[in-house]
């Protein structure tokens, strides 16, 4: 998503509240250049989110730190605050990798003013064509994150050339650990494309979309992502496919649930609808972006794969 003939995304959702990045950006001017005690000596990765930063540690090895910026998966990213220390870490790093396309804004004022000429970026917005508007959740298309790994590996190569026989090593079995998802969504697809599905936003939609399944109320989605409320008949129209059994899986974001989507959740339950909780960070624990994927795509196959209601 999007596809022809569906609604295009406007916006992404923006974090409510960025009071405090003036100051940052302020402390930012006075660290430029400056590299930190901790990361003296060291060459240094930052990710603005947590799966990227896990596929960066996987392709950088050591001799690399790699810091990530949102890996709470108990808060929003939408409330997120940047800090002096995120400046700091900004300001000390050889490579950044952030999602883009608007997900993640305050990653590009704090890398204006964080000028350097030795830092590399990888964007996947930009890797994978998307641009403003588009739905912001790459990280559940099947295509971003071999695209990011490529770049960063690139980035690593440049940067210590030395070492680029290791990190070519690195990225293929990085992208021969990814193909398990790819393998999964085809099997996936085989089995339940073209079942209708609905969700409160659309965190998951690029991997509904590479699973075949049909999306309902995506104006709905729209309005919760774009932070707007959805209209009467929309808030009915979903209402309506839970209670009448006209979808078979119901997709919430469990990491920025609000009343709204609460009361949806307990009409799903009431209905018998299966539910499937995703989130917008790598969750504690997992072993690995792979493995978080694997996980949840293993989670939709046992709820489509209960009886109807």
């Amino acid at each position: 998503m999007p596809t022809c003939g569906r609604p295009r995304l406007v916006g992404s959702r923006r974090p409510r509240r960025e009071a405090a990045l003036p100051a940052v950006l302020s402390a930012l001017v006075l660290v430029v250049g400056m590299r930190s005690g901790e990361a003296a000596g060291r060459l240094g990765i930052v990710a603005a989110e947590n799966f990227y930063g896990d596929v960066a540690a996987q392709l950088a090895g050591p001799g690399w730190t790699v810091t990530s910026i949102l890996s709470n998966p108990d808060e929003d990213p939408h409330l997120f605050e940047a800090s002096p220390s995120i400046a700091r870490d900004i300001s000390a790093a050889r490579i950044v990798v952030y999602n883009g396309i608007d997900y993640d804004p305050w990653m590009t004022k704090l890398l204006a003013a964080a000028r350097s000429n030795r830092r590399q970026t990888v964007v996947a917005g930009a890797l994978t064509g998307h641009h403003d508007g588009d739905n912001p959740h790459l990280w559940y298309a099947p295509g971003t994150m071999p695209a990011v790994a490529r770049a960063l590996s690139a980035d690593l190569a440049a940067d210590d050339p030395a070492n680029k026989a290791a990190y070519a090593a690195r990225l293929d079995r990085v992208l021969a650990s990814l193909q398990p998802i790819d393998r999964r969504i085809a099997a996936l697809r085989a089995n339940y494309a073209g079942l209708p599905v609905t969700a409160t936003e659309p965190v998951f939609g690029y991997m509904a979309s590479a699973l075949g399944l049909v999306m309902r109320n995506e104006r709905f989605q729209l309005a919760v992502m774009n932070n707007t409320e959805p209209s009467a008949a929309d808030v009915a129209a979903m209402e309506d496919d839970l209670r009448q059994h006209r979808v078979r899986l119901f997709i919430y974001n469990s990491q920025a649930t609000d009343s709204a989507a609460e009361r949806l959740l307990r009409i799903a339950r009431r209905a018998k609808i299966p539910i499937l909780g995703v989130t917008e960070t790598e969750p504690r624990g997992a072993a690995s972006y792979q493995a978080w994927i694997l996980g949840q795509l293993d989670a939709l196959d046992r709820a489509l794969s209960t009886p109807p209601a």
